[in-house]
């Protein structure tokens, strides 16, 4: 993640907020602490072992209820923390940007 940053750029929550990490196919899932986030990444505190599961691209879960959820890349790793990208929706901005066609008549 950059270290050179502006400090407004992140929030940083002084408990942490808790959330869930779970792989793409939904085989597995981890109780996390939300520590500090920004429009493109996120610091957090994994419980449980990272071992037998793949980090490399996962979905942070931000609620129980509704579709609170980001795609994640894993930056960094250090013991039980672990530094994340956001991942952009590729689909949602190809539809924005492909052309309706024009029917003449």
């Amino acid at each position: 993640m950059n270290t050179e940053r502006k400090a407004g750029d992140r929030v940083e929550f002084e408990h942490g907020y808790a959330a869930r990490i779970m792989g793409i196919d939904g085989t597995w899932q981890r109780e996390v602490l939300l520590e500090d986030v920004s429009d493109s990444e996120a610091k957090l505190t994994v419980f449980g072992s990272t071992e037998e599961i793949n980090l490399d691209e996962f979905f942070l879960v931000l609620s129980n209820w509704g579709h609170a959820h980001r795609r994640c890349e894993r930056v960094w790793l250090n013991g039980d923390q672990i530094g994340v990208r956001f991942l952009k929706n590729v689909q949602q901005k190809v539809r924005r940007e492909r052309k309706r066609p024009k029917f003449e008549m």
